[in-house]
């Protein structure tokens, strides 16, 4: 029998005595060094306090990453809809100067040339200085339903934050420069009306009290926290106005024909033709006028989402439509189609579907601008010579005209599909889909049009009475005929040809 006897075990010390020195010595440092770190952190572990200890191996801690993924997606909204609403702010710019100056200033005679634009520009400047102190207050502060209240003078309390009222997702203070750039244009539309024949120093006085008296009460009735019209925010009459149909082009419009029948006919008009100096100067203005109401429509949405792209389409077709319906009135009528008639029917169906673009399809707006190019034609032709009151640059058939029946086509053509703002006669919010256009919002439109042509016919009127009193509003006929660029400024826009 063979006996095999088991080798009896050695300690764990011999085998590594076995090894050599160097290599006991590497084993050694190689498990203190895995060893010594798992003792730390244990150690900082069981020194933490137990809230800590909660949190690391709480079960909602994916909640907590879930609100902070949310979170990011909030601010990086927020950026692009305030990069949006800054570009816009400088679309609409771009509409005062050099839009409206170069179309108004091409349509009077060249030796008015400068001083047309001048009023304009004058308008970016002063304008801006008023609603810093005390016209986005009137406009947007708290106060009762037809005026704002103080306590935002010289900008108090309007910084980065927004503001839920107007401004969810943006800076109050981006909000208010891009309401600050509709207040710009506003006053500066007027100018059209009494061209070639007001003071400077009258229209700087005139304007900037307008802006006070007429625009920044409109402003708050439609726009404004507790307004009388506003739609969105709990007015009593609530007109759909998206983007200043009432606001903007209804009081600027009506106020200027009520300045060009205060201040009389220029001297000449109508015995004497005056046609504009430069329809291509008037060309180019109109081309980036049309480019710059995507700013003032789109922009309108506060956001840079869906709505905004809605209202971009709307007033691009609105503009298009109106275009080929004041160029096939013109053409029926005079045998001929002028680029002069082409151009104010962009504008018209600009002016027109500023309220509705908001509200209503591109098929709508179709309906909307066509209806308004043949409408404003016949006002600046037909209705303007029936009466024969003289509207230098037909601010009032254009934008007066054409800002009433883009008012009351918005209560027809606006539908809930496009912005769920609507609601029913007993306050239900409509289907979506649901065409709004019925006969109680029809008569809110037509309200809100109302109170826009009342406040600018009795506003206007007061206004020029005063400034009229005071200082004087037209310049004398000597001056009227050599120009206002010269007797006015002490320049010339023009070296060349004749002083007409």
């Amino acid at each position: 029998m063979l006996m095999v006897c088991a080798e009896p075990p050695r300690a764990w010390e011999d085998d590594i005595s076995m090894l050599s020195k160097p290599t006991s010595q590497f084993l050694i440092a190689l498990l203190l060094f895995c060893l010594v770190p798992s003792f730390a952190a244990a150690r900082t572990l069981g020194d933490a306090t137990p809230s800590v200890v909660a949190a690391l191996i709480a079960p909602n801690i994916h909640v907590d990453r879930l609100a902070a993924v949310e979170q990011a997606a909030a601010d990086a909204k927020g950026s692009a809809d305030n990069s949006w609403m800054l570009a816009s702010s400088a679309l609409v710019l771009l509409m005062t100067g050099p839009g409206l100056a170069l179309f108004y200033g091409g349509l009077v005679r060249k030796k008015n040339v400068l001083g047309t634009m001048m009023q304009s520009f004058m308008m970016m400047a002063v304008i801006t200085v008023i609603w810093g102190i005390v016209g986005y207050s009137l406009a947007f502060g708290a106060g009762n339903s037809f005026i704002g209240g103080f306590h935002h003078m010289f900008l108090s309390g309007v910084g980065s934050q927004p503001d839920a009222d107007y401004s969810a997702t943006i800076p109050l203070e981006t909000y208010m420069v891009f309401q600050l750039m509709f207040a710009i244009i506003t006053p500066a539309l007027i100018t059209g009306a009494f061209a070639e024949r007001m003071k400077f120093s009258a229209m700087l006085v005139f304007l900037s009290l307008w802006s006070l008296i007429v625009y920044a009460p409109m402003a708050h009735m439609v726009w404004g926290k507790g307004g009388l019209l506003n739609a969105s925010l709990g007015g009593r009459f609530p007109t759909l106005d998206f983007a200043g149909g009432t606001v903007v082009h209804i009081t600027s419009g009506v106020s200027a024909l009520i300045c060009a029948l205060y201040l009389g006919k220029r001297v000449g008009y109508p015995r004497e033709p005056m046609p504009p100096h430069s329809v291509v100067i008037s060309f180019i203005g109109a081309c980036l006028l049309w480019v710059g109401w995507f700013g003032f429509n789109a922009g309108s949405a506060l956001s840079a989402g869906g709505l905004a792209t809605s209202a971009f389409v709307a007033t691009h077709f609105g503009a298009a439509a109106a275009v080929v319906g004041w160029t096939a009135g013109e053409w029926i009528r005079r045998g001929k189609p002028s680029a002069l008639g082409a151009i104010s029917g962009s504008v018209a169906g600009l002016v027109a579907i500023t309220p509705a673009s908001g509200f209503v399809s591109p098929m709508s707006a179709l309906a909307i601008g066509f209806i308004a190019g043949v409408a404003c034609f016949w006002m600046t032709t037909s209705i303007k010579s029936r009466f024969g009151y003289d509207d230098s640059l037909d601010a009032f058939g254009v934008h007066g005209a054409g800002g009433t029946v883009g008012a009351l086509l918005t209560g027809v053509f606006a539908s809930s599909f496009v912005n769920p703002i609507f609601k029913d006669a007993s306050g239900n919010v409509l289907p979506s889909g649901a065409i709004q256009g019925n006969f109680h919002q029809i008569l809110n439109q037509l309200t809100g049009v109302a109170i826009a042509w009342v406040i600018a016919v009795v506003g206007t009127l007061a206004i020029l009475k005063v400034v009229d009193l005071l200082i004087g509003l037209r310049v004398n006929e000597g001056d009227e005929a050599e120009g206002l660029d010269l007797t006015q400024h002490g320049e010339e826009g023009y070296h060349w040809g004749t002083s007409s």
